[in-house]
């Protein structure tokens, strides 16, 4: 029974130490790991998006084989002609105007772009000190583990030399 629970402290002790060895090792490469996958979030974000937009040029596309009609309403709007109907309002914007929308939008894609969220224990970890602390006692257990822990003297069978 006694070599059974020192056999379970020893296994306890090295996992931890080992994984906090590994953890202190690794760090560099969870980040990367982390930003790549956000990254890879984003651009599939962007191709859903641009699919989006594809099946709606396609729609527009079919409406204007459809109906030629459809043509110069989108040609009013796009190429900015005069309206044919006097009594409806058509909002103008001023290029100062849409300049500063423009540049507003601009702002916040390339905050969201930038932004990586890495779990807060990798923030934590992903510090110099706290990262050579986390390999010290890693490997503080693991010595633990195989000094106090590993196995005795009176099992080891030591042969003669000849």
């Amino acid at each position: 029974m006694h070599g059974i629970i020192r056999f379970f402290i020893f296994c306890v002790f090295f996992a931890i130490g080992l994984s906090a060895l590994g953890l202190s090792i690794l760090c560099d490469e969870l980040v990367s790991y982390y930003r790549s996958r956000d990254m890879l979030n984003a651009l599939e974000a962007s191709n859903d998006k641009l699919r989006l937009l594809d099946e709606d040029y396609d729609v527009l596309l079919e409406q204007l084989r459809a109906n030629p009609g459809v043509l110069r309403r989108a040609a009013r709007v796009t190429l900015g002609s005069v309206a044919e109907d006097i009594n409806a309002v058509y909002p103008q914007a001023t290029a100062e105007e849409l300049a500063a929308a423009r540049a507003t939008l601009m702002r916040d894609s390339d905050k969201a772009s930038t932004e990586v969220t890495l779990p807060e224990w990798l923030e934590r970890i992903k510090q110099p000190r706290r990262r050579f602390g986390l390999f010290l006692s890693g490997a503080a257990l693991i010595l633990i583990a195989f000094i106090f822990f590993g196995s005795t003297r009176k099992n080891l069978k030591i042969q003669p030399q000849n």
